[in-house]
């Protein structure tokens, strides 16, 4: 008997077929993976099994019984949970009122905090889930805060868990935590439906994979008798190279530099402690680092987002320190923010407004005073086809796009700007082996047109791949530089922890 069959499912959004005459069956106590390009439907389908959505055909099945599941607390009676990408805490309350909301213990009529603290514990040790019971959330790192989602879902009596994307905000060392959990709950007997797009996580920890492209299933694979490039294959329809191929490049002069920058967070610490690197047009400098460690803090400072104590900025020689967002996109400067839905795309905005933010107020796009909605269009349309956008819809709001469309809709837009420097962060967190591969490309392409970039990823693969130089931030201080072909992947995670190169290098 299966946990979960999901028969012939059929859900369309308009213009949209997102699942088409879908059949997936998932074994009790396995750990099953559904891969798939951004849009493919996975997420969609998950959703249907937890009555966020409803199937406009087909039928659900729990362990051989037939459920119609019209919301989450259907979901729950069934024994199913589901943690999200975007974790859904109240960042104000304790993990342990986070983890009871909804369900909470009561003494006469009362919220019996007690018991709530006690319940709590008793679970967090059973699944090793370990976590401070008495911690507010926002005191709290993701990956503590992941372990909150999936001790949410076990205290609801959840037999039956969608994990969604879980790894995609995690540091390497976090992940390794999180396949020991999920480990742990399938020999407790539990059901894991894993979305993932990195298929070698996908090949470490799942028993079977279910391939779906454009709203279809397009493969069901052992994890033992398959591997990476077969999957692949599946979920875009043609070989993909999973390898950066980087042509050699000679860097020419300097485009920019930073000296001796401090930079402090929100609460006022320090964040960046006197860093200083420069970059040359035609070269990839890329920043590796646990998150948290300055990078998004120097990011934001480079682009203007953020105040600067002290130091110096310079762009092409010219002295740039406190420049503007705008001023600094005047000057040739792009930026692809790490947080695409709070920098990088208005949510409420149609495509085509989407693609000329920071340039919507010059010709040919505005005369000064009005739009020239003809010439947005056209440049959208053009840009939707270079950069495989999809839907190619012009209309569909910033929000209504996967993660992956929404991505290539703002890479398309800072690199249709031309720029002389570019300043990417995380380009390809959440998305598939296809977006990764178009967008490594693109960056790439920019390198080879001379334009300087910065890289800032938690991918290591993605930063020795691309990157011409590595620079390691440790506590918003540099421990070192190195070339990618000059050191290891072991080298560069010494420097993560706090090491200098000499350290690291000593042994």
């Amino acid at each position: 008997m299966y946990a979960v069959e999901m028969v012939n499912i059929v859900k369309k959004f308009p213009g949209v077929l997102a699942n088409d005459h879908v059949t997936i069956r998932i074994k009790k106590g396995e750990i099953h993976a559904i891969v798939g390009e951004n849009g493919a439907g996975k997420s969609t389908l998950m959703n249907q099994l937890y009555g966020l959505y409803h199937p406009d055909e087909g039928d659900i099945l729990i362990n051989g019984k037939k459920v119609t599941i019209k919301g989450p607390k259907d979901a729950i009676k069934n024994g199913i949970g589901m943690v999200h990408q975007h974790f859904m805490l109240v960042d104000t309350l304790t993990v342990a009122e986070n983890i009871v909301l909804g369900s909470e213990p009561v003494k006469g009529l009362n919220f019996d905090i007690k018991e709530a603290r006690k319940q709590v514990k008793e679970l967090s040790e059973k699944y090793g889930l370990f976590v401070d019971v008495d911690a507010k959330i926002e005191d709290i790192p993701v990956g503590m805060q992941q372990r909150v989602e999936i001790l949410k879902t076990l205290y609801r009596g959840a037999n039956i868990i969608i994990l969604d994307e879980p790894t995609a905000v995690l540091t390497p060392q976090e992940v390794e935590e999180l396949f020991e959990i999920m480990r742990k709950l399938k020999s407790d007997e539990k059901t894991i439906l894993f979305i993932s797009h990195k298929l070698h996580e996908v090949m470490e920890i799942s028993d079977r994979i279910t391939v779906m492209r454009l709203g279809k299933v397009t493969g069901e694979l052992e994890t033992s008798k398959t591997n990476p490039k077969e999957i692949a294959r599946h979920m875009v329809g043609r070989d993909v190279v999973l390898r950066v191929e980087k042509a050699p490049h000679k860097p020419k002069e300097k485009v920019f530099e930073i000296k001796d920058l401090v930079v402090k967070d929100n609460r006022g610490l320090l964040a960046v402690n006197k860093v200083s690197f420069d970059i040359r047009k035609g070269e990839i400098v890329g920043i590796a680092g646990v998150a948290g460690n300055g990078q998004t803090e120097l990011v934001e400072a480079i682009t203007g987002l953020r105040k600067i104590e002290d130091g110096k900025i310079y762009f092409e020689g010219k002295d740039v320190t406190h420049f503007t967002p705008k001023q600094l996109r005047e000057l040739g400067l792009a930026h692809i923010p790490e947080d695409r839905l709070k920098h990088g795309l208005i949510e409420e905005f149609e495509a085509y407004y989407n693609v000329i933010l920071g340039q919507h107020y010059k010709p040919p796009f505005s005369n000064g005073t009005f739009l020239n909605h003809k010439e947005i269009f056209e440049y959208t349309k053009n840009l939707m086809e270079e950069f495989d956008v999809r839907p190619r819809r012009i209309q569909h709001l910033g929000g209504n796009f996967s993660g992956g469309n929404q991505q290539k809709l703002v890479v398309g837009r800072e690199i249709r700007m031309n720029p002389k420097f570019l300043v990417v962060a995380q380009p390809t967190r959440g998305l598939d082996v296809g977006a990764i591969e178009f967008i490594h490309k693109q960056i790439l392409k920019m390198r080879e047109m001379d334009v300087g970039i910065l890289l800032i990823s938690m991918e290591l693969e993605e930063i020795f791949s691309l990157s011409d130089r590595i620079i390691v931030m440790y506590e918003g201080e540099i421990m070192g530089e190195v070339k990618p072909e000059e050191t290891t992947v072991e080298e560069v995670g010494l420097m993560m922890t706090g090491q200098r190169l000499v350290e690291a290098r000593r042994g």
